[in-house]
């Protein structure tokens, strides 16, 4: 029996993979690291940042020129999650798309994530 395909860890949009080119060549990191923190009302938030390195158990992903490491306490949190960037007349920001949440905060600050299922 065949397995099914493993979907991409985290992958770009294109006007994410823009901002964070542009951001990171600003600090002159080498990496962008997302992962996920305990937090909020809604139990979890999203977390992003820039590195010069990945940590000893990060896993690594390149989306459209973009080295993306992911904290290995979130792989199973941000499987196959869609990190966007977004403008509009009241702000800029970066969304995650994540298959795995299944709730929100009124705020839209912090989020219920269920882990991925290991197959």
């Amino acid at each position: 029996m065949a397995r099914r395909p493993r979907p991409k860890l985290v992958s770009l949009t294109d006007a994410a993979a823009a901002r964070v080119a542009e951001i990171m060549s600003e600090k002159g990191a080498g990496y962008l690291r997302v992962g996920v923190t305990n937090g909020g009302c809604a139990g979890m938030e999203y977390v992003m940042d820039y590195v010069e390195a990945p940590e000893q158990f990060d896993e690594i992903v390149e989306d459209k020129g973009v080295k993306i490491v992911v904290d290995a306490k979130a792989v199973l949190f941000l499987l196959g999650s869609t990190v966007d960037y977004e403008t509009t007349l009241l702000h800029e920001r970066f969304t995650f798309g994540n298959p795995n949440q299944t709730d929100a905060c009124g705020c839209g600050e912090s989020v219920t994530i269920i882990p991925a299922m290991a197959d």
